[in-house]
C-alpha cells in the first residue's frame, strides 16, 4: 500500500502483527516513523513495550526473543527493525550472522502481541531470496519516491491546509529549485508558509528569493539562455557565478554533463524511447529527462554534437595550457548562441 493508505491505517485501524517499510524517499519514511509513535502513545503503552534492533549490530534471534515476549501491561510491542541488510544482495563485513530460516519460520505464525517493523529503506531488495519473499508477504509499506503528478497533489494539499495560496509559476519554479525531491521541499515550504502567513500567497518573487539555487541550477539557467540565444544574460549568469568564486573549469565540467544530457536525450528520442525509459536507461531523475525534453525539442541533434564536441575540445585546450579558461569559455557563449539566432 501507498503511504497515505498506510498512515491512515497505523492511525485508525488494528495494527498488523509484521510490516516491511521499503522505499528511499525520507520525509514519507520518517512520517511513517513518527505515526507508529503516535499510535503506541495513543494506545497508552509503556516506553518498555518499544524495542530497535540494528541488524549490522544485532541478530535476528533477539528480535524474535523480543517478538514472542509478552509485552509490559499493554496490549502488544512495537519493534523497530533497523538495516536488515540481509534483504539486499550487499555483501557486509564485521556484521552479525542472521538466522534467516528462523524469522521465515516466525512469519508463518507471528504473534497479535507484537508489532514487527522491518524498515528496508534500500534502493533494491533481492527478490530471489527466500527472507524476502516471506516478509513481501506481510503488510507492505511503499515509501517510494513520488512521481511528479503525485508530488505536486501531496505538496499541493499540504499548502491547501496550511489556508496558503501558491502561483503557478511560483509552484513550478519551487519544484524545479527542490529537485522535485519531497523531502527538498518540505525542508523548504515551511519558510515560505511562515512569511507568506494564513490566507497570503506564496509569489514567485518569494520562491526566488527564499529558496536557495545550487550551483547545478544555475548551470541549467545558463543553458537555457544559451538555447535561447540569449547572449547578454548568458555571460550575466557567467559573471555572477565567477564573482561568486566559482571555478571556470568546474562549470565547464558541470555543463559537459548537462548538454551531455541534452544529446543523450535527444538520441534515445529519436530510437523511440519515452521519458521514463530515458531516465531508466541514462540513471536520472525523470524530472531532468522532462526538462530536457522540453530544451531540446526545436534544437537538431547536429546543434547539440557541435555544441558538446566544443566544450570538449575547450576543456582539453585549457587543461593542457593551450588555451585561456575564462576567454574559452565566453567565446562558448557567443558563438553558440550566435549560431542559434542564426
Amino acid at each position: 500500500m501507498n503511504t497515505q493508505e498506510a498512515l491512515q491505517q497505523i492511525r485508525t485501524a488494528p495494527l498488523k502483527p509484521v510490516y516491511l517499510v521499503t522505499g528511499t524517499e525520507d520525509y514519507l519514511i520518517q512520517e511513517i516513523r513518527q505515526a507508529f509513535i503516535d499510535r503506541m502513545k495513543k494506545d497508552d503503552l509503556e516506553e518498555l513495550n518499544f524495542m530497535s534492533f540494528d541488524m549490522e549490530e544485532s541478530g535476528l534471534g533477539a528480535v524474535i526473543d523480543e517478538a514472542e515476549s509478552l509485552p509490559f501491561f499493554g496490549d502488544y510491542r512495537l519493534i523497530f527493525v533497523e538495516n536488515p541488510y540481509f534483504l539486499t544482495g550487499e555483501k557486509k563485513n564485521n556484521v552479525p550472522e542472521q538466522d534467516t530460516d528462523s524469522l521465515v519460520a516466525y512469519l508463518k505464525q507471528p504473534l497479535d502481541t507484537s508489532i514487527v517493523v522491518f524498515w528496508a529503506t534500500y534502493p533494491k531488495l533481492d527478490a530471489r531470496k527466500k527472507i524476502t519473499k516471506a516478509l513481501k508477504k506481510t503488510e507492505l509499506i511503499d515509501a517510494a519516491p513520488l512521481q511528479e503528478r503525485e508530488l505536486r497533489t501531496f505538496l499541493q494539499r499540504y499548502i491547501n491546509n496550511e489556508n496558503v495560496k501558491i502561483s503557478k509559476e511560483a509552484f513550478d519554479l519551487f519544484l524545479r529549485l527542490t529537485d522535485y525531491d519531497l523531502s527538498k521541499a518540505m525542508n523548504e515550504l515551511e519558510k515560505l508558509l511562515l512569511l507568506a502567513g494564513a490566507g497570503g500567497t506564496i509569489t514567485l518573487q518569494l520562491v526566488q528569493d527564499l529558496v536557495p539555487k545550487t550551483l547545478e541550477h544555475n548551470i541549467f539557467e545558463l543553458t537555457e539562455q544559451i538555447l535561447k540565444g540569449d547572449t547578454e544574460q548568458a555571460y550575466q549568469t557567467y559573471e555572477d557565478l565567477h564573482l561568486q568564486g566559482e571555478e571556470t573549469i568546474k562549470l565547464t565540467a558541470i555543463l559537459i554533463g548537462q548538454i551531455r544530457l541534452l544529446l543523450q536525450t535527444k538520441i534515445l528520442q529519436k530510437m523511440g524511447y519515452q521519458q521514463a525509459n530515458i531516465a531508466e536507461t541514462l540513471g536520472v531523475h525523470p524530472y531532468r529527462v522532462k526538462l530536457a525534453m522540453q530544451q531540446i525539442a526545436k534544437f537538431p541533434l547536429n546543434l547539440l554534437v557541435s555544441m558538446y564536441d566544443e566544450l570538449v575540445e575547450n576543456d582539453y585546450e585549457v587543461k593542457t595550457g593551450q588555451a585561456e579558461k575564462e576567454l574559452s569559455f565566453q567565446l562558448f557563449i557567443l558563438k553558440s548562441t550566435e549560431r542559434i539566432k542564426n
